[in-house]
């Protein structure tokens, strides 16, 4: 199953990258195929809009998506899982895919 990492990035240090690849790493380690646009974006990116073109292509590709701590307060995470509920993708956080 490929799932999308969705958080909080704009605002955090290191743009949260840390907490972004310790998902990944562990989704990853658990069996999932991972898409997270930490991996997708490099650090000094052009602009805000043009992550969530790169990022919202991905997520159109996965099946579900696990969510980080604070993704609620995220503007572009909440974009991500409207799209992903409008799909009829799983919405999940990360701890509860980690807890099949």
């Amino acid at each position: 199953m490929r799932l999308y990492v969705s958080g909080p990035m704009t605002g955090r240090i290191e743009l949260n990258y840390p907490a972004f690849t310790q998902a990944a790493q562990l989704l990853r380690d658990a069996g999932y195929e991972v898409v997270s646009p930490h991996e997708l974006n490099p650090q000094d990116a052009e602009s805000w809009i043009e992550c969530m073109k790169v990022d919202i292509r991905a997520l159109l590709d996965c099946e579900g998506v696990a969510t980080l701590t604070g993704h609620e307060k995220s503007k572009g995470a909440t974009l991500e899982n409207t799209i992903a509920a409008a799909m009829g993708m799983e919405i999940k956080s990360l701890a509860d895919w980690l807890e099949r």
